[in-house]
């Protein structure tokens, strides 16, 4: 294989399957985590063909395991009688003393466990970033869209005199 067949290979592992938009912008990202995702093969192939959804999901910790609830992960035609459930939950892998840093995070008041995006490593293993949140008023929503307009109404601004 080609070094530039291996960088296209490399690129396309990388990219997110799925991505949870509403995460970045409902809440307020604290600390991120890898995960690994105990899947099924037909769930695999499934995220290979980029048929996930990360909406309304989020991470729990029970009996010092971590489980992804609330994820979608379409069925895999070719899978027939052999198909998953696209509703279940779905074993985080982490080490045991990330996991008890996550819980002691989660038992204070207003944090979540979300997840960001999935992707495929250059191992070629499925992986998660979670991140522990903290949800956003609507005033602090409100708050960074007016910082986003005034920053480029500035550049703007700029932009036409380093042109002259």
């Amino acid at each position: 294989m080609s070094a530039k067949a291996r960088k296209k290979k490399d690129r396309q592992q990388q990219a997110p399957r799925a991505v949870n938009k509403k995460a970045y912008r409902d809440y307020e990202l604290v600390e991120r985590f890898e995960a690994g995702l105990a899947l099924l093969g037909s769930e695999v192939k499934s995220l290979r063909a980029g048929q996930a959804d990360l909406d309304g999901s989020y991470a729990r910790v029970d009996n010092e395991q971590c489980w992804l609830m609330g994820s979608k992960i379409a069925h895999y035609e070719q899978a027939g009688s052999r198909n998953h459930d696209p509703d279940r939950k779905r074993k985080l892998l982490l080490h045991r003393a990330e996991i008890r840093r996550i819980r002691i995070k989660l038992d204070q008041r207003g944090f979540t466990l979300v997840p960001l995006r999935i992707y495929f490593n250059d191992r070629g293993l499925a992986k998660i970033e979670l991140a522990l949140a903290r949800g956003k008023r609507k005033y602090d929503k409100r708050h960074k869209i007016d910082e986003r307009t005034q920053k480029r109404d500035v550049d703007r601004d700029l932009k036409k005199y380093r042109r002259k």
